[in-house]
């Protein structure tokens, strides 16, 4: 399932699917508010993958975002829809970005920083352009 208020970043992700060979039902493109979807969403997912924005205020939101400030909300969300030994990757590009470890204890969650094992060698000198977590339920790290 992949969620985004953009159609043209949904057509991109489409013909990327394509490309991979997964077409038809096993993937489904949704055009939407990202957080509005999943405050609402009831189905559970073995992994997340999310890489929300720096921030945004786009007219299309009941509210702004900021992923530091705003982050711990959204793995609230997440864990809902995570199964049991489910993973979250959780990406941004916030310089300076730090993840609130203990926020993310009191929901029951743990993270492990992969940021260097996701890296592309071409920004290999710039660390600071990309931040990569595995969020597991607390107790199932992985």
């Amino acid at each position: 399932t992949t969620v985004d208020m953009s159609r043209t970043y949904l057509e991109w992700a489409e013909k990327n699917l394509r490309a991979n060979g997964l077409t038809g039902r096993q993937h489904r493109l949704i055009q939407a508010d990202c957080l509005s979807w999943l405050s609402n969403a009831n189905e559970q997912f073995d992994v997340i993958f999310i890489d929300p924005p720096t921030f945004s205020n786009s007219k299309r939101m009941e509210n702004t975002f900021d992923v530091q400030r705003d982050h711990l909300a959204l793995m609230k969300d997440l864990k809902r829809l995570l199964r049991r030994n489910g993973t979250i990757m959780f990406s941004n590009n916030k310089r300076g970005f730090q993840m609130d470890m203990a926020g993310l204890s009191a929901l029951g969650l743990e993270a492990k920083e992969i940021t260097a094992k996701t890296l592309s060698q071409d920004f290999a000198r710039n660390r600071q352009i990309h931040n990569c977590w595995l969020v597991t339920h607390a107790g199932e790290g992985k």
